[in-house]
């Protein structure tokens, strides 16, 4: 071997020995056991655990339904869900079968618990708008699944540590576990059957890959696998195991395909509409995507110009070039000048605005109607104030009423008074108070000089009116 050959052999074992050191998992592990442990408490929702997922489900019900993102958050934090979830992960790798069955069993209680809680809390509820929170927990997408994966994997390398991280509640964070549950709740009580399948599709997706990545980093660091006194028994708790895992994962595996299937179409159409479809006197108002592994379909609603059906039969030719060969285009035209406004059309145009435009508008400029909302808020109390001269009308109005039973009415204001004589001007604190009976004098002055006192205020001028 050659003096070159050799120094390139050495830089290779060198980088591979420095790749090694960088990212060996054995340095800081806990032990075996203690991972193990931790993860098995983490498995049964009983007492405290059970007490927190409701908590957990409907603040983020409650987050939900007002469209808050922070709110959300904070119940993913407080949420135990993943104990269980990991725990199947843990199983399959160990070879425990007790602990799978345990687990999936337990995923089962919470699933059911948090579905049921949401449900009642949104069949109570007030609020019934489809926010755009719920909307993207109705059907998942690659993103969806690549999260679970990676985040499963983050959160079993930091459950293995002998100091853990807030990697934990970030993966709780990042794989969202809660919020589908809690939305499947609002589609059942609504009555959405497709709110409630797309939110619980999300949520079996996200279970089944973050137990996936569990199962692969328990594998990796080698973790012992339970062992049995009797080899039959080991062979018939390996098939079962076996049995179990492909039940699981074959779906998965299929659901994951068709989710990728349907965001690689999603691409390909949306690139189709802003390139073939971009009309110089005509907008695209409304947009919609069916996918269907055997036929698709794009439907847009146009408004301006109509354009020739010709014109749009050439467009339609050009989805084989963007690789949309099994799809159909619609496209619903709804103004031309010469034709006046279309019935229909207009319509379709109120419906593909209600479900697009305006959703569209409201996610991406949440934080700004926020603001318009307090601003009209504080403005509408600065006006009251200003009317009321900053002070508690009816709270005081009820405590002069539990004073004297035969006050009716109450008002008071500052105003601004003008001596025209001498032209000066001052502000000038107002009651009114309207009784069932001609009060005593001893009563007015029991008035006077409480809101004296309650007003900080000694210049009060008191009207009074009797019915």
């Amino acid at each position: 071997m050659s003096q070159s050959d050799n120094q390139g052999a050495k830089l290779l074992e060198t980088l591979a020995d420095f790749l090694k050191d960088r990212f060996n998992l054995e340095e800081d592990k806990a032990s075996e056991r203690d991972t193990i442990s931790e993860i098995q408490k983490g498995v049964v929702f009983r007492g405290t655990n059970l007490w927190i997922l409701i908590f957990a489900i409907l603040v983020c019900s409650v987050g939900l339904n007002v469209n808050s993102t922070a709110v959300i958050i904070g119940a993913m934090l407080i949420s135990p869900l993943m104990g269980p979830i990991m725990g199947v992960g843990l199983g399959v790798g160990i070879n425990d079968f007790e602990l799978i069955i345990k687990a999936l069993k337990n995923i089962g209680i919470a699933a059911a618990l948090s579905v049921l809680t949401s449900m009642t809390y949104f069949f109570i509820s007030p609020l019934s708008d489809v926010q755009s929170e719920l909307l993207a927990r109705t059907q998942p997408t690659l993103w969806d699944v690549l999260i679970a994966f990676f985040g499963g994997l983050a959160g079993i390398v930091a459950g293995s540590r002998k100091e853990k991280s807030n990697a934990i509640p970030g993966v709780a964070i990042a794989t969202a576990l809660m919020p589908p549950l809690c939305t499947a709740g609002f589609g059942l009580a609504t009555g959405n059957w497709n709110f409630f399948f797309g939110a619980f599709y999300l949520f079996f997706i996200n279970g089944v890959f973050i137990s996936l990545a569990t199962f692969l980093i328990v594998r990796f660091l080698r973790f012992h696998k339970k062992q049995f006194e009797e080899p039959a028994r080991e062979k018939r708790v390996k098939q079962y195991i076996m049995a179990l895992v492909l039940a699981t994962i074959i779906p998965s595996i299929y659901t994951a395909y068709r989710v990728v299937q349907r965001s690689v179409f999603e691409q390909k159409a949306n690139l189709f509409i802003n390139r073939e479809l971009d009309f110089e006197k005509c907008k695209i108002i409304g947009k919609h995507l069916f996918f269907s592994p055997d036929s698709s379909a794009i439907e847009v609603t146009l408004f301006g110009e109509i354009q020739e059906k010709e014109e749009i039969t050439e467009r339609e030719k050009r989805l084989a070039d963007f690789g949309l060969e099994n799809t159909k285009l619609i496209v619903n035209q709804a103004y031309s000048g010469e034709q006046g406004l279309d019935v229909e059309s207009l319509a379709k145009i109120n419906q593909d605005i209600k479900t697009g435009v305006i959703e569209e508008l409201y996610r991406r400029n949440e934080e700004e109607l926020k603001s318009k909302d307090e601003k009209i808020a504080f403005l509408e109390k600065e006006l009251i104030n200003a009317r009321g001269g900053s002070f508690p009308v009816e709270e005081l109005g009820q405590e002069i009423k539990a004073i004297h039973k035969n006050v009716v009415a109450f008002s008071l204001s500052k105003n601004l008074v003008a001596e025209l004589d001498s032209e000066k001007k001052d502000t000038v604190l107002m009651a009114y108070i309207k009784y069932n009976r001609k009060p005593s004098r001893t009563e007015i002055k029991t008035i006077e000089d409480f809101l004296k006192v309650r007003t900080k205020n000694d210049h009060i001028k008191l009207i009074t009116e009797t019915n």
